[in-house]
């Protein structure tokens, strides 16, 4: 977040709450009807809008394999089990491959903010982030990066296998 510390703190904080306004609204990309259905969730909404908040404000944090705290670093499942932990109370399955069980099941018209996207390569869960809203989501991408806010649409994770699950 350093390219951000020259800015207003209060027109900062005011952007941030008017974008992440919609975070609970349907991903502007998804397919098929806008419906959204009541699949159950151990977050309550307070919890569910905390861990994005904190997630995004984790951005920037290093990569660190095996990493699970914002002083050591984290990998992508260390970040979604530290903030779920921290911020909901909630301990996911501290592997990729675990997280791929984890939850409920969704569709993308059903995204709301705090859920998990998960990338699939060979039908196994390989990568693994918190969606925040408008087709965005958190995560520890690789050795050498940091913690950083990607786009779904974007021309790489596009290309991904994707799903989505509701802790």
């Amino acid at each position: 977040m350093k390219a951000y510390n020259n800015l207003n703190p209060v027109w900062f904080a005011v952007t941030l709450m008017c974008v992440l306004g919609g975070c609970s609204t349907v991903s502007p990309n998804s397919q098929g009807s806008a419906f959204t259905q009541n699949v159950p969730s151990r977050l309550s909404p307070g919890q569910a809008n905390d861990v994005t908040l904190y997630a995004i404000g984790l951005v920037g944090t290093p990569y660190r394999y095996g990493g699970n705290t914002p002083a050591a670093g984290f990998d992508c499942s260390g970040l979604i089990g530290h903030v779920y932990q921290t911020r909901a109370g909630v301990a996911p399955p501290r592997t990729v491959a675990r997280l791929q069980a984890w939850g409920q099941p969704i569709g993308s018209p059903n995204l709301r903010s705090g859920d998990l996207v998960l990338f699939a390569q060979s039908g196994s869960a390989t990568h693994a982030g918190i969606y925040v809203g408008e087709g965005r989501f958190v995560h520890a991408p690789s050795t050498g990066g940091v913690v950083r806010l990607d786009s779904l649409s974007s021309k790489y994770w596009a290309a991904q296998n994707v799903a989505f699950r509701r802790p």
